[in-house]
């Protein structure tokens, strides 16, 4: 099998992927991704956003397509190439924070950089760096435990970032923070990938998250669409004319 013949560092054709119970999760998305893109991709809770990053990110196997980066047919790798890649090239940031209870915030920042068998001292210096841009670097010798959830998410971002890795993927990692805060931390995600040549991919909340990327791609049931409309939520003690309407969107071609 040949790689596509394309500068895209990532791509991914025709990619089919169902929950556990059987329920459509992609439903024939190809995209591509361009090194040193920011890339968001929207749409509402279920369109399959989550799906998608997973497979681009060797954690899921589509049932059908193919996902390839930088030459690696990353849809036929094993288990151990996926695990090597994950490690070696890729960073992830979910969209709940989960850190290793028993470290403290900087052995959890430092912990895949040791893992890659950077030492102890130069891991704990690079990690110490990434906290203080997310401004958790006054928490680094707390536990997990002792953290609010936003700090967790921002030990989490950190971790992903240390490694400076050639593609971060990021499900919605706003999330778990407040409104206020999500923006400064999305933008100093954003700027720190491009200032270190970082391609990511990121789930996006909305349209605010999604003016830090460089393009947009819309998922809506699976399926990659040119646009997305949906009907407004109804106010409070509205009737049934005020909930009614579709979803309206084209097919990307």
């Amino acid at each position: 099998m040949v790689a596509p013949p394309d500068n895209d560092v990532i791509r991914a054709s025709a990619l089919h992927f169902a929950h556990r119970d059987g329920s459509p999760a992609l439903q024939g998305v190809s995209l591509g991704v361009r090194k040193g893109e920011v890339l968001a991709v929207r749409g509402p809770r279920g369109s399959g956003k989550t799906a998608l990053l997973r497979c681009l990110a060797a954690l899921a196997r589509p049932q059908r397509g193919e996902v390839w980066f930088d030459g690696v047919a990353v849809h036929e790798l094993g288990a151990l190439g996926r695990e090597r890649l994950r490690r070696d090239r890729f960073g992830w940031i979910d969209s709940a924070p989960v850190l290793v209870p028993e470290l403290n915030v900087w052995e959890n920042a430092a912990l895949p950089l040791m893992l890659r068998g950077t030492g102890r001292r130069r891991a704990r210096q690079a990690a110490l760096e990434w906290l203080e841009r997310l401004d958790v670097a006054g928490k680094a010798r707390l536990r997990p435990p002792e953290l609010r959830q936003a700090e967790r998410q921002r030990v989490c971002i950190a971790r992903a970032l240390a490694v400076v890795p050639s593609v971060l993927f990021a499900d919605e990692p706003a999330a778990p923070l407040h409104r206020a805060e999500s923006a400064q931390v999305l933008r100093t995600l954003t700027t720190a990938a491009r200032s270190h040549g970082v391609t990511v991919v990121l789930a996006d909340q909305g349209p605010r998250d999604a003016a830090l990327a460089d393009r947009t791609v819309t998922l809506l049931d699976g399926r990659r669409v040119r646009t997305l409309h949906l009907p407004p939520e109804p106010a409070a003690g509205s009737g049934p004319a005020a909930t009614e309407g579709r979803a309206a969107c084209s097919l990307s071609a």
